[in-house]
Parts: C-alpha cells; sequence; structure tokens
C-alpha cells in the first residue's frame, strides 16, 4: 500500500516566509522550538534543506513526525549545548527567545553551532505595548504576545533596541540582515538601529553571523 502524502502548508505565517527567504537552499539548518514544523516543513519542500528540529511539548513533536519531519523533543536552555560547534549552517529561533530562561545563553550557543543565526521576536517597545501599558497600567495583549500576565510562557521581554544592544555586547556577532514587521507583517524597515523600527515595529527578525 502506498505511502500517504500530506499535502504543503498552506497557513504559513508571513514572517516564517521572511525566514526561509533567509535561508541557503541545501543548507544545514536546526529549528529550535520549530512548534508544529511549519517552518521547517516549507524549507524542506521549497529549499531542500537538510533540517532537524527541537520542540519542547510532545503534541509539536508528534505533529512534526507525522508530517516526516526530524523532530526531537528538547529545551533550548538546557540541550543546546550536546550539539557540536558548527553542527549546523543556520539555527533558527521563531519567537522563543522571550520564553527561555536563559536568552543570552541560548544565543551563544546557538551561534557556536551555527554557522548563522534566525532569531525572530515580538517587539516589547512597540508603540501599543506602550500605549496599553500607559492608558490601563496593565500588561498588554497583542496578537504576537497573546497571553494574560498570569498564564503567559514569556518570562524575558525584550525590545528591538535590546536585542540589538545584547548583539553588540556579545562582540564578534555581526547583524548580517535584519526585518522590522508590523502588525499586518509587512516589512517597515530594514535597519532595526532606527527609532521607526523601535517604536513601529511589531516583530523583529535577524540573521546573525558569527565573525
Amino acid at each position: 500500500m502506498d505511502a500517504t502524502v500530506i499535502p504543503p502548508r498552506t497557513d504559513i505565517r508571513g514572517d516564517l516566509r521572511r525566514i526561509a527567504d533567509m535561508v541557503s537552499a541545501q543548507a544545514r539548518v536546526l529549528d529550535v522550538g520549530c512548534g508544529d514544523g511549519a517552518l521547517l516543513d516549507l524549507l524542506t519542500r521549497e529549499k531542500g534543506v537538510d533540517g532537524r528540529g527541537m520542540e519542547l511539548g510532545m503534541d509539536g513533536v508528534r505533529e512534526c513526525v507525522s508530517r516526516g519531519l526530524s523532530v526531537i523533543q528538547g529545551d533550548a536552555d538546557t540541550d543546546l549545548k550536546d550539539y557540536p560547534s558548527d553542527a549546523f549552517d543556520y539555527v533558527i529561533l521563531s519567537q522563543t527567545l522571550q520564553a527561555t530562561r536563559d536568552p543570552r545563553g541560548v544565543l551563544l550557543q546557538m551561534l557556536r553551532i551555527g554557522r548563522r543565526v534566525i532569531v525572530s521576536f515580538p517587539n516589547f517597545g512597540y508603540w501599543r505595548v506602550r500605549l496599553a501599558l500607559l492608558l490601563t497600567g496593565r500588561m498588554p495583549v497583542t496578537d504576537r504576545l497573546g497571553f494574560q500576565w498570569w498564564e503567559t510562557p514569556n518570562i524575558h521581554f525584550c525590545t528591538i533596541a535590546d536585542f540589538t544592544a545584547l548583539c553588540a555586547q556579545l562582540g564578534g556577532v555581526t547583524v548580517e540582515r535584519s526585518a522590522i514587521l508590523d502588525h499586518a507583517g509587512r516589512q517597515l524597515t530594514s535597519d532595526a538601529t532606527t527609532w521607526r523600527a523601535n517604536w513601529s515595529g511589531e516583530q523583529g527578525i535577524f540573521l546573525l553571523r558569527r565573525d
């Protein structure tokens, strides 16, 4: 009996497509916190990458495996150290950095095991977030920060300015490309250092290179 053919995903978020555009064809890729495997599936089908994934939740792992993706259960805070240096061309962390216990440590591990690193995260400096805090005095809930404060997995919020400052502090890291997106997923600017990026961007995507 023929194996079941699973159709391509049609529900790909715009930010994931922008991440995919930053990845070279046939590259070795590790997607950390890969969720249901939407990005890995896209990269495998359209870029022919040798893709691997790590996901904390077993539901996500099962979904990925059911689609034929090579994904294991793992925790970015503790398990990245088990990978050898320069094991991948790209290590990706999408919308997950703010949920890690040690964002700086996770970023350093990613830069160790990948020649390039792609990180995306919601911008806590986005003007709607600032306005919600100012007017209500309560933690904001947006499309990208979609949890009440008492149930959120996000424990280290940061702004685009915070992230660029961290990259500068690490040393030996170059921001090769960036894309600052608005609430509709449209690119506002590719320059993450401007006030407009930190004020108007709902999320940031960064391609980092180890010098």
